[in-house]
């Protein structure tokens, strides 16, 4: 059997950030005001070796605000799910790239602080527009 699953592969073009499209969608849901959780949030100025477990865990914690969204219903919902599906797609690329001895070095998710949703959001903008140099 056959399965295609290139419809949960962001585009990128050649020369293209392929977090673009994630940019894009943080923008639209920051503005939320019925999104309210305390999200553990990776710390902007990480090393660059802890770059791809940063990412890994503000793509973990949207997977907390998408089950926020499913309970209250948010407005934001489909561009939540855009963020974690799209995010997810290359997340789990990139794993593949990550060595035990990295990535053991680098915080765990649970160890950062909790910061609220705007502040969550504002950091992983940051921390994805330095991906995207």
């Amino acid at each position: 059997v056959f399965f295609c699953s290139s419809a949960y592969v962001p585009k990128t073009a050649a020369g293209h950030c392929k977090w673009a499209e994630v940019l894009k969608d943080l923008e639209q849901i920051k503005m939320s005001k019925d999104i309210d959780v305390s999200l553990y949030t990776a710390n902007t100025d990480e090393d660059v070796k802890c770059q791809e477990p940063v990412i890994r865990c503000f793509f973990l914690e949207m997977e907390v605000i998408l089950q926020e969204c499913s309970i209250k219903n948010c407005s934001k919902t489909q561009d939540v799910w855009n963020v974690y599906k799209n995010g997810n797609a290359f997340a789990s690329l990139e794993n593949n790239k990550l060595n035990s001895t990295t990535s053991a070095k680098c915080k765990e998710c649970e160890e950062y602080d909790e910061k609220n949703f705007t502040e969550f959001i504002q950091s992983f903008v940051k921390v994805i527009q330095k991906e995207c140099k």
